[in-house]
């Protein structure tokens, strides 16, 4: 099952980055989309994975290093993010917290 989500991560980022210089907004909100949501939830709420919406009190309470940590370390049953570049993750990162202050 890992192997597929990576197969599937791999070919998504592929197509995003073919697509052009999306903003870094976007960028966030796309990776979000292709990677996360799946487990997530399309608007954060959890599912499979935890929520990291802002009634999460977790997500909210771990720092911008942390998250990019997870997103990279995949602890637990979540998969590790790896092949992401640090713009990338810093992308996701930023998108949470935007997400985050739109509440």
């Amino acid at each position: 099952m890992r192997r597929l989500t990576l197969l599937i991560t791999a070919v998504a980022f592929a197509a995003i980055s073919c697509a052009g210089s999306p903003s870094a907004e976007t960028l966030g909100a796309d990776l979000y989309n292709v990677s996360c949501a799946r487990c997530h939830g399309g608007n954060l709420e959890g599912g499979i994975g935890p929520a990291v919406d802002a009634n999460s009190n977790t997500a909210l309470a771990l720092t911008d290093e942390q998250i990019a940590n997870v997103i990279l370390v995949g602890p637990g049953a979540m998969p590790a993010f790896g092949q992401l570049s640090d713009d990338q993750i810093q992308s996701l990162v930023d998108y949470l917290r935007r997400r985050h202050a739109d509440g």
